[in-house]
């Protein structure tokens, strides 16, 4: 089991944010990222929205990084940690400025980005940004393609409803080979096909744990499945975090567990196909005793599931 960071004030959503994590400023952010890959943890992942309707404040939080920028960001201040999204929008944008952001950031870090996008789900947002909500499933299986194809080919070519192009060049191309590894997040059987065509890993979001080995399954069983599938993402506070971010009572998400509980939670998680994972932030007051969170963590609980 790998652990990623659990990088306080990426977002402010109500089911997961404390109120010191507000005092968390981004020179805060960088000695932290620093302070992970010392300690051994593996990624960084940035949450992304671009923009969030006043009524979703609430429970959604107005606190949101561009993803590609903020990647950008993590890897330029560290050597070996990866950074990846979590996710990153992918119909938000033309696919050939995506494909140019993410390999630059690979070029630069040397190979340390994975990418997680998905489709989206705030139908408001996406009037704001002038993309057509309800064509986001096309637009990505269009998107995902031509990112491909610019990454992979030394003479790209592309023709589709939402993207086109060809006679063109594009360099550079990631480091890592044949590409950066694709992610998908969600749940929907669209995106788990999309996943089976495309993807080297998955990030579930409102599957319960016990049914993502089914779902592994159905990944599995596509005919257009390229048997790539190796690494699946559950932290172990996402089953506090509902559809449209509502707050969930799941015991099994709680902070502060003990030593043995976390471990033997991280081991059931791997038991069912769980390959990456990350611990909940517990109640704090103030950063430096995430200081020592961390470090707890590192010290007790990596040698016991890696």
């Amino acid at each position: 089991m790998k652990l990623g960071f659990a990088m306080p004030h990426m977002v402010e959503l109500k089911a997961m944010t404390q109120p010191w994590e507000a005092a968390v400023t981004g020179a805060d952010q960088t000695r932290l990222a620093k302070w992970a890959e010392k300690l051994g943890y593996e990624m960084i992942a940035i949450p992304e929205h671009h923009i969030i309707p006043r009524k979703h404040v609430e429970l959604s939080g107005a606190h949101y990084f561009n993803a590609y920028t903020a990647m950008a960001y993590m890897a330029g201040a560290t050597e070996n940690i990866r950074v990846s999204s979590c996710i990153a929008i992918l119909p938000a944008q033309n696919p050939i400025v995506t494909a140019k952001a993410l390999s630059t950031i690979d070029w630069l870090s040397s190979g340390r980005v994975t990418i997680t996008f998905a489709v989206g789900w705030l139908e408001e947002e996406f009037a704001l940004l002038g993309v057509p909500f309800h064509e986001r499933g096309a637009m990505a299986e269009e998107y995902i393609q031509a990112i491909i194809e610019l990454w992979t080919k030394d003479e790209p070519e592309f023709e589709g409803k939402y993207v086109s192009f060809k006679d063109v060049a594009f360099e550079p191309k990631p480091v890592q080979k044949p590409h950066i590894p694709i992610w998908f997040g969600g749940d929907a059987a669209p995106v788990l096909k999309r996943i089976a065509r495309y993807a080297q890993g998955w990030w579930p979001f409102l599957t319960k744990p016990e049914d993502i080995p089914a779902k592994i399954d159905f990944i599995k069983s596509q005919p257009d499945y390229k048997g790539q599938l190796a690494d699946v993402y559950y932290g172990m506070s996402t089953g506090r975090v509902g559809k449209g971010h509502k707050v969930v009572d799941d015991p099994d998400a709680r902070a502060g567990q003990s030593k043995q509980e976390i471990i033997d939670r991280l081991g059931q998680l791997k038991d069912l196909g769980v390959t990456w994972s990350s611990v909940p932030i517990p109640e704090l007051k103030a950063i430096d005793e995430y200081y020592d969170y961390t470090q707890w963590i590192a010290e007790e609980i990596m040698p016991a599931v890696k």
